[in-house]
């Protein structure tokens, strides 16, 4: 069964310039979760979940495990991404050297990947429609909040208030208007009676298959030097 997220999703792999002092963090990894409710305006009894993504970095150097839904445990594909470039590597394999295969291998864009996370320069459609809505407090976590309704769809954004800025983001325009880190996105299709969540849950710690090419690469590197 092929996945596609319902709302689009923004990762920019950019240096972030700001007059507001942050703090970048190096290393560490995050899991974009969904949740889909089908038949919504009745109850949420039909849902399925998808682990959509793994993305693991390194300053600005990012491992992505896809998850493969039919096989638990299996990821279906592994891809070293560094600034805008994108390169797909053996799942397998844990010996790859990152510099080789930015030599060897010819890039994908990141806007071009289909599989995972889905990167997009586009804005929220109707951000400037947006209505504030009242802070919150979810999973012990407090939130700004922002809602968009528009005939077809509802939508709505909570945005967590911190200085720690990540090598990626989820519309990084609205995380620096309201000064903290886009993690949630619920969305409600009208037309369809579909619910949607999308989660950004962060982490300090690197998935395994991601660690053992993070340290190869560091040993390679200083064996070098």
């Amino acid at each position: 069964m092929k996945i596609q997220l319902l709302f689009p999703i923004f990762l920019f792999l950019l240096a972030l310039n700001s007059c507001h002092k942050n703090i970048k963090s190096e290393e560490g990894g995050l899991d974009l979760i969904s949740n889909v409710y089908f038949d919504a305006s009745k109850d949420l009894n039909q849902m399925q979940s998808f682990h959509l993504s793994k993305i693991n970095y390194l300053q600005n150097q990012l491992i992505e495990l896809v998850p493969d839904h039919k096989f638990s445990g299996i990821n279906k594909q592994v891809y070293y991404i560094k600034d805008s470039l994108c390169y797909p590597i053996d799942s397998l394999r844990s010996n790859v050297i990152f510099e080789d295969i930015s030599k060897k291998q010819s890039p994908l864009l990141v806007w071009e990947k289909k599989e995972g996370a889905v990167f997009s320069k586009d804005w929220i459609p109707n951000y400037r429609n947006r209505k504030n809505l009242s802070d919150t407090i979810l999973f012990n976590k407090k939130y700004k909040r922002f809602e968009i309704n528009s005939p077809w769809n509802y939508t709505r954004f909570y945005i967590y208030p911190t200085d720690t800025i990540l090598p990626y983001s989820l519309y990084r325009h609205a995380e620096k208007d309201y000064h903290g880190r886009l993690e949630r996105i619920d969305s409600y299709n009208k037309k369809t009676d579909v619910f949607v969540t999308l989660q950004l849950l962060p982490r300090k710690t690197w998935d395994d298959e991601a660690k053992e090419l993070f340290e190869f690469n560091h040993f390679v590197k200083n064996r070098k030097n």
